[in-house]
């Protein structure tokens, strides 16, 4: 029997967000030359450099990331996975063939273990009440490679809040805090990204590290006046792709 879980309320705020702008969420959110399409140029280097032949991108939205690779990676087979389905029509639209979308959530994966060579996500863990739980079911989905493009709340706000989050973080204090700011719920919710939670992608580096024999951090998109931070590499960059290659 498939496993099902319960949908908490603010992943139905979420959805329902994505319902409302499928239509015009190109628009938004996508851009030539924005943190994740850059993101997405170096993790179609190292598929190419690793010889990888199938890809899952959790959390596809309007399949930017198929799309990439169909013209940039055309050899490999790209698998999207999304619980919108307004979404995943729009990534039909785009070319991407209905055999290669699956409707469902990154909390439980729809595939067996070692399913796919590479799994990747973009921009979607901070939308995430329990993000660790989305990153295990990627590592158990992967054989070879993991690769998380996303926030870093770390590099984000001045130089003396950047380090007071990080010393909070260390403490075990940091939801707290996010849980007084927010009177209780833990997220913010917007016209420009919904549903969002206060996140950094380096919460799942010890998590990779199990997994992986290399894990490795690129800043995507570096914040303005970085050079008091330089001596942290958690400090400087506000998007960071984490990379975890097994083999």
């Amino acid at each position: 029997m498939a496993k099902t879980l319960p949908i908490a309320s603010e992943d139905l705020i979420q959805r329902r967000y994505y319902t409302d702008t499928a239509h015009k969420y190109d628009a938004m959110h996508l851009s030539p030359d924005d943190e994740h399409h850059v993101s997405l140029s170096y993790i179609s280097a190292f598929v190419r450099q690793l010889g990888l032949c199938t890809v899952l991108d959790v959390g596809c939205g309007t399949g930017r990331a198929a799309a990439y690779f169909r013209e940039n990676n055309p050899d490999i087979t790209v698998y999207g996975l999304d619980p919108v389905q307004d979404l995943l029509d729009a990534c039909v639209k785009k070319g991407i063939p209905k055999d290669c979308l699956v409707r469902g959530s990154g909390l439980f994966l729809p595939f067996k273990s070692n399913s796919f060579d590479a799994v990747l996500e973009c921009g979607v863990l901070h939308h995430v009440r329990d993000p660790g739980s989305v990153v295990n079911e990627m590592l158990r989905v992967a054989r070879t490679a993991v690769f998380l493009s996303d926030s870093n709340i770390f590099a984000q706000g001045r130089h003396s809040l950047r380090r007071l989050k990080l010393f909070l973080y260390k403490l075990g204090l940091w939801r707290y805090v996010k849980l007084l700011q927010t009177g209780g719920t833990g997220y913010t919710l917007s016209k420009g990204d919904g549903v969002s939670y206060s996140y950094s992608v380096y919460f799942q580096h010890n998590r990779l590290n199990e997994w992986a024999k290399r894990v490795f951090a690129i800043p995507i998109r570096a914040t303005k006046d970085t050079a008091p931070s330089s001596w942290s590499p958690v400090l400087t960059g506000d998007t960071v792709l984490l990379c975890a290659i097994r083999d």
